[in-house]
């Protein structure tokens, strides 16, 4: 079983901040981590080759220090890592970052399984994984919780929703993306952090998998980010002293004139 796993590297959600001037994440000087949804994909993976033998390739789309968390997957069982790395991938929205993506997993080769985060911390969208799902023409499943089966050709999974879950079979290959209920990710072993040390990453370019330069990017971005800035304060603000039967009785004569 060939599984290709899709990770990026993320700002530490406790140090984000947005630059004013450009309208982005700024990163500079900002510590970086593995996307946590990524964790449980990769985590997912690595147990179902444990299971089932195969292959777990993980790729991701990135600067050169994008490498570091190809290694930590590889000290917490991946088998193999792409890094897709070219300054003209620089400004891609998730169009085209969905696009450089299938370049790369057409030119890696076959697979049976791609799994992915639900979605990214920096971003939020959720797009990403569909939309490399649609650029594939193979059937994508989003927020699964579990993995029921797997057998032959036929993969059956638990798709959280609102009120419960769906149970869903199809054929693969497939994309799915997980929430974080469906494992607990390993801690990286001694033997891990030494293989993920002395590993080949394997680095992709622009032209090596063959993408046209209108489609990658900010040429290939149909959405840019034109303007950022804080939440207008709306509302007044009230602060009740006392204890909390003299707290509920200030919030009543505070809401009485809406009631």
């Amino acid at each position: 079983m060939n599984i290709i796993v899709c990770v990026k590297q993320v700002p530490d959600a406790k140090d984000v901040h947005l630059d004013t001037v450009t309208n982005t994440l700024a990163r500079e000087g900002v510590e970086s981590i593995m996307n946590p949804y990524d964790q449980y994909a990769l985590e997912e993976a690595v147990r179902l080759v444990e299971v089932h033998g195969g292959e777990v390739t993980v790729i991701t789309m990135g600067p050169p220090q994008a490498e570091e968390v190809l290694r930590q997957a590889i000290s917490c069982g991946a088998d193999q890592a792409v890094l897709i790395s070219d300054r003209a991938f620089a400004g891609a929205d998730t169009w085209a970052t969905a696009y450089t993506l299938e370049k790369a997993v057409r030119t890696i080769g076959t697979f049976d399984l791609i799994l992915c985060g639900k979605q990214a911390i920096d971003g939020d969208t959720a797009q990403v994984g569909p939309g490399l799902a649609m650029r594939l023409d193979i059937p994508c499943i989003a927020c699964v919780q579990k993995i029921r089966q797997v057998a032959g050709k036929e993969i059956v999974v638990e798709r959280m929703m609102d009120d419960g879950y769906d149970v869903v079979e199809t054929e693969l290959p497939v994309l799915l993306t997980v929430v974080k209920d469906i494992n607990e990710p390993r801690v990286p072993s001694l033997k891990g952090k030494m293989k993920a040390k002395k590993a080949q990453i394997k680095r992709m370019t622009a032209a090596d998998i063959g993408a046209d330069p209108r489609c990658i990017g900010l040429p290939g971005s149909p959405t840019q980010v034109m303007k950022v800035f804080p939440p207008q304060a709306r509302g007044e603000k009230a602060v009740f002293a006392g204890n909390l039967d003299e707290q509920i009785a200030q919030l009543v004569v505070k809401l009485a004139p809406y009631l």
